[in-house]
C-alpha cells in the first residue's frame, strides 16, 4: 500500500510516496533493510512519474515491478516508497520545478544533486538504509557527493534496464546509494554477476582531472587519494575535458531526441523553466552531429580501457569543486555543470564501474572521491572501496556529518 509523503514522515521533501514495509517473510541477505526507488523505475501498482505531471497524466500504472526491485523483495529487503526525481533525469542539481527541491539532510544550505535527489536525501535523512537511482552523465554520483553519503554507478549494461523510464539508453544505468560502503557491496552482492576472484589494486592519480577543479578542493581530496597510496599520475582524458563533455551532449541528446521526442511533441508537456531549453536543445541535435561523435566516444573509451588494463583504478574528484549551494547564482551553475558533466563522462563512455565516497569536508562542506574501475569489475571495486574506506576512516580525522539536520 502506498500513500502521498506525509510532512511529519519525511520533512526534507525526499518521497514522492511512502509504503508500508511489511516485515521480511524469510531471513534472505537483505532481510530488515528498508530501500526506497527513484520515481523513473517501476513499482507494480504504481505510476512511474518521471517527475513531470505531464508524464504521470500520459501514463498508467506499472503491471509489474522493474527487475532490479524484484531482486531485492527476493533478497528480503523492504520496499518503503518512490523517491523525487528532477524532471526525467536531465539535470544535476536536484530542482525541480512542479515537485520542488528536497532539503539537503547533512548541508541544508546546498542543493541535493541530481537527477536522483529523492534516493540521496532518503538515505542521507535515514529515511531509508539504501536507495536506488539512475545515472546516465552523473545522477547518482552528483546527488551522492553532494548529500556526504557514498554511491554507486555499475558497469553499463549489466544490470536490466526493463522496468525503467529511458532517457539515454547507450548511458543509462541503476545505480544505488547507502550509508556506508560495506552496505553498497551488499546490495551488489544481490544484484551484480559473479566477478570470480578478480582483485584491484593499481592506483591511478588521474592528475588532468585534478587540474580542472578548484584548487583547494583538489589540494584536500589529493591528500586523501595519495594516502591511499597511489602508483602513479596518468591522464584520463583521452582529449581535452570540453571535448569529453561536447561529445557526452551530442550523443546523450541524440537518444533522448530518439526515445523522448515523439511523446515531447505529441503530449507537448510543461517543463520548468531551467529544463525546457536542454530538452529543445536534445531535439535539436542532428544525425550528422551524432556520426562526427561516436568516433570520439570510442577514442575516449578505448584511452581509458587501455589505462586501466585489468586491476588499474582511477582515483578522481567526483565534481570539480564544492556542491552547489541553493542560492547559487548563473555563473556558479555555468561553471560546474560543463565540467561535472565531462568528469562523470569518463565512466559513461567507456561504460565502466565507478564509486564515490565523501572523504572530506572543506569548509563545511562535502567533498567526494571517486574510483572507477575496469569493465565489469563492479563486484571488485566495491571490495576495494569497503578496504580504502576503513583505512581512511581509521587513520583520518577528516569529519563528515553522521546526522542530518531536522528541518523546522
Amino acid at each position: 500500500m502506498t500513500a502521498a509523503a506525509s510532512p511529519r514522515i519525511d520533512p526534507w521533501g525526499a518521497l514522492r510516496s511512502s509504503a508500508s514495509a511489511a516485515p521480511s517473510v524469510r531471513e534472505g541477505p537483505l532481510a530488515g533493510l528498508r530501500f526506497v526507488v527513484k520515481d523513473l523505475i517501476d513499482i507494480a501498482g504504481e505510476v512511474t512519474g518521471g517527475g513531470n505531471p505531464d508524464w504521470a497524466r500520459t501514463h498508467g500504472a506499472a503491471t509489474r515491478s522493474a527487475p532490479v526491485v524484484e531482486a531485492l523483495l527476493a533478497a528480503s529487503a523492504r520496499y518503503a516508497g518512490k523517491a523525487h526525481t528532477d524532471e526525467l533525469a536531465f539535470s544535476l542539481e536536484g530542482e525541480n520545478a512542479h515537485t520542488g527541491t528536497p532539503i539537503n539532510p547533512r548541508y541544508p544550505a546546498l542543493l541535493p544533486g541530481g537527477s536522483s535527489s529523492g534516493s540521496a536525501v532518503a538515505v542521507a535523512a535515514g529515511l531509508a538504509d539504501f536507495a536506488l537511482g539512475t545515472d546516465t552523465g552523473g545522477s547518482v554520483r552528483v546527488p551522492a557527493s553532494f548529500c556526504g553519503i557514498p554511491g554507486f554507478r555499475p558497469s553499463h549494461g549489466v544490470l536490466s534496464l526493463e522496468g525503467v523510464l529511458p532517457f539515454a539508453p547507450g548511458y543509462d544505468s541503476i545505480g544505488w546509494f547507502a550509508a556506508t560502503p560495506a552496505l553498497l557491496r551488499r546490495v551488489g552482492d544481490v544484484l551484480l554477476p559473479s566477478s570470480g576472484d578478480r582483485t584491484l589494486g593499481r592506483l591511478l592519480l588521474a592528475e588532468d582531472v585534478f587540474a580542472l577543479c578548484e584548487p583547494d578542493c583538489a589540494a584536500a581530496l589529493r591528500v586523501i587519494a595519495e594516502a591511499w597510496k597511489v602508483e602513479g599520475t596518468v591522464r584520463a582524458f583521452a582529449a581535452d575535458w570540453q571535448a569529453a563533455a561536447e561529445c557526452y551532449r551530442v550523443l546523450q541528446g541524440g537518444e533522448i531526441r530518439d526515445e523522448l521526442g515523439p511523446w515531447i511533441r505529441a503530449a507537448r508537456p510543461h517543463f520548468g523553466e531551467n529544463i525546457a531549453p536542454r530538452f529543445a536543445d536534445a531535439l535539436a541535435i542532428t544525425d550528422e552531429e551524432i556520426a562526427a561523435q561516436r568516433p570520439v566516444r570510442a577514442h575516449f573509451a578505448a584511452h581509458l580501457h587501455t589505462l586501466l588494463g585489468e586491476d588499474g583504478v582511477l582515483v578522481l574528484p567526483t565534481c570539480e569543486g564544492r556542491p552547489l549551494r541553493r542560492d547559487s547564482d548563473g555563473a556558479a551553475r555555468g561553471r560546474f555543470y560543463p565540467r561535472a558533466l565531462a568528469i562523470n563522462a569518463l565512466a559513461g563512455h567507456a561504460g565502466l564501474p565507478q564509486i564515490t565516497l565523501p572523504v572530506v569536508e572543506l569548509e563545511g562542506e562535502p567533498l567526494g572521491l571517486s574510483l572507477i574501475g575496469p569493465r565489469n569489475s563492479d563486484r571488485a571495486l566495491l571490495a576495494l572501496a569497503e578496504r580504502v574506506w576503513r583505512q581512511h576512516t581509521g587513520e583520518t580525522a577528516h569529519r563528515i556529518s553522521d546526522a542530518p539536520a531536522t528541518p523546522a
